[in-house]
């Protein structure tokens, strides 16, 4: 496995290398709505467990950080309340510290982290609030890429990870895990991110597009008629939420709840919530539904031709890797992206786009 993130001239590694999380599937719901609430407001994620043993291929692991999947997987096992034995917890927080440390290697290296920023700021946040301290280098390398607007991507806001950050810098400063002058730093992004989500607020409500409007509006409450605005918008939309992951990240704005309530939730008083375990792995497909015919199903070619494309199952559904042989380098940040026939990037993924009789959708591959 390769060696743990270290400052220049500093002997000892910054964070422990852990042994590898095992490949058992572990389904946890991620509790968002009000105590009593059952049903909808809980999303599963399948996520690996935290048996050491039940894998031992650790290459995976070793070759690319997993900051944006753990960070979800321990946000929603803090917001079901986990059992009182605090050990896997302890485990899934360690190997959190070591991707954040491998992506903030990778940022100090390449100018931006191994993953993306988003799952950056989703490690630090996931961290805060479990109430683990960050080191300030972690948290200095956000901040300065949020004041050189770095976050934008394939000539797109990113309104999505601006508000992730938001939320990770709310959390560190509410949370007192900095000092004092770096809490005023965070606390002035914060300020200047919700007023340039009010400025780029749409005539039609959305911050962004429909899928990032629920995370910025966690950070706008309390911005005055923005939020409400936001509000009326998403619910004419929830439509467009076709997957758990995608509902999952609507819900806590629909229920005027944000990530940082978790940070102080107090689970001996939380009512109706239960920590459980399944086994096996989710099942994955497509299907045609009707004459309404998604991306996938037009690309997909009739048997016996040989494939036209490849995609990788996620928690938002199908993920475009590779088209007629030519596979998408995630490490290379290069993705296949899906524009209309104006060149504008589509707002759904391929499974959930349906285009109409004639419309040209153009698969690209682009560098974010």
């Amino acid at each position: 496995m390769p060696e743990s993130p270290q400052e220049p001239g500093v002997s000892q590694p910054l964070v422990p290398r852990p042994s590898p999380p095992g490949c058992r599937a572990q389904h946890v719901g991620v509790g968002v709505g009000d105590g009593d609430s059952v049903g909808p407001s809980a999303a599963g994620w399948q996520l690996p467990s935290a048996n050491p043993a039940a894998c031992r291929d650790t290459r995976a692991a070793a070759q690319w950080p997993e900051t944006g999947r753990l960070a979800l997987y321990l946000l929603g096992l803090r917001a079901t309340c986990p059992p009182p034995d605090p050990s896997p917890q302890r485990f899934l927080v360690t190997w959190l510290k070591y991707y954040l440390e491998k992506d903030w290697e990778g940022s100090r290296r390449h100018g931006h982290p191994l993953t993306s920023y988003y799952q950056y700021s989703l490690g630090v946040l996931a961290l805060c609030v479990h109430r683990k301290r960050v080191r300030e280098e972690v948290i200095q390398r956000l901040l300065v890429a949020e004041q050189h607007r770095r976050f934008r991507h394939a000539g797109h806001t990113g309104v999505d990870t601006e508000a992730v950050a938001a939320l990770a810098f709310a959390c560190l400063e509410r949370e007192q895990l900095v000092r004092s002058s770096l809490a005023a730093e965070l606390r002035a992004a914060v300020r200047g991110i919700r007023a340039r989500f009010v400025a780029v607020q749409s005539e039609d409500g959305f911050i962004g597009n429909v899928f990032s409007t629920p995370l910025a509006m966690q950070v706008c409450a309390g911005a005055g008629p923005a939020y409400g605005w936001a509000m009326a918008a998403l619910l004419q939309r929830l439509d467009a939420f076709t997957s758990a992951a995608a509902m999952a990240q609507a819900l806590p704005a629909l229920h005027g709840r944000s990530y940082l309530d978790i940070a102080s939730m107090q689970c001996k008083e939380e009512l109706g919530r239960s920590w459980g375990q399944g086994g096996g792995k989710g099942q994955g497909g497509w299907h045609r539904a009707g004459t309404d015919a998604t991306v996938v199903a037009v690309l997909a070619p009739h048997p016996p031709l040989p494939p036209r494309f490849e995609t990788q199952d996620t928690p938002q559904g199908p993920f475009l890797t590779s088209v007629l042989g030519l596979a998408a380098q995630p490490q290379e940040r290069h993705y296949w992206q899906l524009l209309g026939g104006l060149g504008t990037s589509l707002q759904m993924g391929v499974a959930d786009y349906r285009p109409e009789d004639g419309e040209t959708v153009v698969l690209r591959l682009s560098k974010w």
